[in-house]
């Protein structure tokens, strides 16, 4: 992950808008894309409230137009977790792949990761993806899909324009 992205992380967490619990994955999520030669332009702590995660995705793409924007917190089942229908209503397109590689890839060490509602999508030419709110589960997420968002990021600010060849499972089989 490098060519130089530039990266927003929103943690959105109620005790964590009040100082009552570090921001642990959000560290995490920093030292990841830090690590890969990019850039974190913002870093924001928002409460569980939907027009405060709202306004930040809006913020990063809009204002900042950041490359990638990653949440963290809020994709769970509890009342609280809004941060997919957030997300939802900002993007104009989905790229739901992204979210089923990093569910079917944590499951398989956490089987509650199944219960994950994170999505991804697009606004503008940022990308937006929701990530969990366990620090762990944030890494495990992240190395998931590290592999991935560079050439999504390329593709969709035009750098990319070569998809490589594609492989079916039915053609290398024949070798």
């Amino acid at each position: 992950m490098s060519e130089g992205w530039t990266v927003a992380i929103v943690t959105c967490s109620d005790k964590g808008a009040k100082g009552e619990r570090p921001d642990t994955s959000g560290e995490v999520i920093r030292d990841y894309v830090t690590g890969r030669g990019m850039a974190v332009r913002g870093h924001r702590v928002v409460p569980d409230e939907r027009d405060q995660i709202e306004a930040a995705l809006v913020y990063y793409c809009d204002v900042e137009r950041v490359d990638l924007v990653l949440t963290t917190g809020g994709t769970g089942l509890g009342p609280r977790d809004v941060t997919p229908e957030a997300t939802l209503t900002v993007v104009e397109r989905l790229v739901p792949g992204i979210p089923e590689r990093m569910r079917a890839a944590t499951a398989a060490v956490t089987p509650t990761a199944i219960l994950s509602r994170s999505v991804a999508g697009i606004r503008g030419q940022t990308l937006i993806v929701n990530l969990p709110g366990n620090p762990k589960g944030v890494q495990e997420c992240l190395e998931a899909v590290g592999d991935v968002l560079p050439h999504a990021l390329g593709v969709l600010r035009g750098r990319v324009r070569d998809h490589g060849p594609v492989h079916h499972r039915h053609e290398e089989s024949k070798r």
